[in-house]
């Protein structure tokens, strides 16, 4: 399986090169150069298998020759052996057509922790072959950070250094981040929103005389191993509601589209998907795309779900080159217009393309606070507020096809939005009893790359 950029002009890559590079060297994000295709026997041959072994079939064909057969299955289980749930990724039935996937089940309780973790076993296996090291810079918006630290960290052929933007992460989601004490993590906050720790991050890998000092690599979801992890849990899903064949409709809680465009991915290689629904809040840029054909950079507004406090969207990227049909020159085009101008239209077949397999909604920070409050009296759940929008969008888009509804963190990682919402706490997770004990690390900095860049060169 090789691996191509949306911008056209960087080399092919291997699997495990992809992996490693992060972002391609033209700016682009890599993908594969053609796609696997399962057919319903494949499909219906999950059902009765576990987590581990649907991700083993799932994600082997992009993964290619690059690890052998045994060393990637032990790979995998080893990425899992942390989740407190058995199925790692259960299913709660709502209603007649209307399911939960709970994905907070992981080590930091949110979805990032099916990708990261493998990630984390991947880069292990890697460097140990390799003898190299490497450098991880992350940007997040609160969970991928979390996520990263806790599977880097104490890995000596890595430093990983996690920018977020300062006072606007849950205070949870910040403690998760400040509280290891390996020395080989750095949170580092920034003076900016999410959007700023982004560019901050894509100008690094931009730098090609900085990025191949440090040996630059990335976890966001601009790595398509992220993607690769994310593509599992919507065949396992499915394959555990023995729907015959049947369509679906999943919606998505999403800032930067990562998490349903693994859903696009996952329809195109043969999983009956009817359409994806783009959940999000009042950072709507992806919400306006879709409807208007216009896709602008706004102003990022502070909210009650922070990890969706975004409004340049790095996974949108991917899901224009297949909507453009593969087209790299105008997607550089396109990309190349935004950073100068912050918007650019979609062409109209390209827009159709996209809405064949997209919809989306926009939920108001008073729906979901409201919808917090609702799900704890009519399903008796607890939900994070992200997960809440995904439940109103999903509850305004139902009909006569099996409605899947990802739930992506554990309330407890939201507690205070919890609260003011329902007047109660949320059950707190073991891993959490003595997150506010510990003593934080946190190096603060400016939105100011000259800074960045001085403090990973002090610390790697």
């Amino acid at each position: 399986m090789q691996y191509i950029s949306t911008r056209g002009t960087a080399p092919e890559l291997n699997f495990e090169e992809a992996m490693l590079a992060g972002l391609a060297r033209d700016g682009g994000l890599y993908v594969p150069k053609t796609l696997p295709k399962f057919d319903s026997n494949f499909i219906t041959s999950l059902g009765h298998l576990s987590y581990e072994e649907i991700a083993f079939k799932v994600m082997k064909p992009f993964v290619g020759e690059v690890f052998e057969e045994v060393e990637f299955k032990n790979i995998i289980h080893q990425s899992y052996s942390k989740f407190v749930h058995q199925s790692k990724a259960p299913l709660r039935q709502l209603s007649d057509k209307h399911y939960l996937l709970e994905l907070y089940h992981g080590p930091t309780l949110a979805f990032k922790d099916f990708a990261m973790q493998l990630i984390g076993q991947l880069f292990r296996t890697s460097l140990s072959k390799s003898k190299k090291r490497v450098t991880i810079i992350g940007a997040t918006s609160g969970d991928t950070g979390s996520a990263a630290i806790e599977a880097f960290k104490g890995l000596d052929a890595v430093d990983v250094f996690i920018l977020y933007p300062r006072g606007r992460v849950s205070e949870v989601q910040r403690r998760q981040m400040s509280t290891p004490s390996a020395i080989n993590v750095h949170a580092i906050s920034i003076d900016g929103d999410f959007d700023d720790c982004q560019k901050a991050l894509k100008d690094l890998f931009n730098d090609l005389k900085f990025r191949d000092k440090v040996n630059l690599s990335g976890v966001n979801s601009i790595n398509w191993a992220r993607i690769m992890a994310q593509i599992v849990y919507y065949f396992s899903s499915y394959s555990s509601l023995d729907l015959g064949g049947e369509k679906v409709r999943f919606t998505v809680p999403t800032g930067n589209f990562g998490d349903i465009f693994a859903g696009y991915i996952a329809k195109k290689i043969g999983l009956p998907i009817s359409k994806l629904i783009v959940a999000t809040n009042q950072n709507d840029i992806l919400h306006n795309a879709l409807i208007s054909g216009e896709y602008v950079r706004g102003i990022v507004n502070p909210s009650i779900s922070p990890s969706m406090d975004i409004q340049v969207s790095s996974n949108f990227e991917r899901a224009l080159y297949y909507a453009l049909k593969c087209n790299a020159d105008e997607v550089s085009r396109l990309f190349s217009d935004f950073a100068l101008t912050g918007n650019f239209k979609i062409q109209e077949s390209a827009l159709n393309n996209l809405l064949t397999h997209y919809s989306s909604g926009k939920v108001s920070e008073d729906e979901t606070s409201e919808t917090i409050n609702n799900a704890l009296k009519k399903y008796n759940v607890e939900v994070c507020p992200h997960t809440a929008i995904g439940l109103k969008v999903a509850e305004d888009n139902m009909c006569d096809e099996v409605m899947i509804t990802l739930a992506t963190a554990h309330p407890a990682k939201f507690f205070k939005a919890f609260e003011s919402s329902t007047g109660k706490k949320p059950v707190m997770p073991k891993s959490l009893s003595d997150l506010f004990n510990k003593d934080e690390r946190i190096t603060e900095l400016p939105n100011n790359l000259d800074q960045i860049k001085r403090v990973i060169l002090e610390r790697i």
